[in-house]
C-alpha cells in the first residue's frame, strides 16, 4: 500500500492520506483523493510534482508543475542546455519535498509493517499528524 503525501517548500506536511494499493499509478491516486477540486478551489497554490503526475501538469498548467520534458534525440545543443537547467532548477526545489515524503517511511513502524492490513490507515494518518506537529514547532 502506498499513502499520498502533499509537502510545502519548507518541507512541513501539508496533506497526508488517500492510502491505496501499490500497483495505482501516482497521478490516478491523486486524482481519486480529489486533488483536482482542491487546486481548482486554491488558484493560488503551487505544487511541485515527479515525472508520475504528468497528467496533472497538464490539467492544471501553472499550479501542478512537473520537470521539463526531455528533448527528442538529435536536439540541438540550444534546447539541451535549457532543458538540463530547468532539470536542474525543479530537482532543487523538490529535494525538501523528497526530505518531507521520506519522513514518513523513517517511521519503524511503517518500515516493516506486520500488523493486520485494515489498521494501517490510521497509523499511516497517526504517523503524519506526528511528523507534521514535529516539522511545524522546528
Amino acid at each position: 500500500m502506498k499513502a499520498t503525501v502533499i509537502a510545502d517548500h519548507r518541507g512541513s506536511t501539508l496533506w497526508a492520506d488517500g492510502l491505496r494499493p501499490g500497483r495505482m499509478h501516482d497521478v490516478t491516486a491523486a486524482r481519486a483523493a480529489g486533488i483536482a477540486g482542491c487546486l481548482r478551489h486554491f488558484d493560488l497554490v503551487e505544487i511541485l510534482l515527479d515525472d508520475g503526475y504528468l497528467g496533472l501538469s497538464r490539467d492544471h498548467p501553472g499550479q501542478a508543475v512537473t520537470p521539463p520534458r526531455k528533448p527528442r534525440p538529435g536536439a540541438l545543443v540550444g534546447r539541451v542546455r535549457p532543458w538540463e537547467d530547468g532539470r536542474y532548477d525543479h530537482s532543487s526545489d523538490r529535494i525538501t519535498v523528497e526530505h518531507a515524503l521520506a519522513d514518513h517511511k523513517r517511521w519503524k513502524q511503517l518500515m516493516r509493517w506486520t500488523h493486520r492490513r485494515d489498521r494501517l490507515p490510521d497509523t499511516c494518518r497517526a504517523i503524519a499528524g506526528l511528523v507534521s506537529d514535529r516539522t511545524a514547532t522546528t
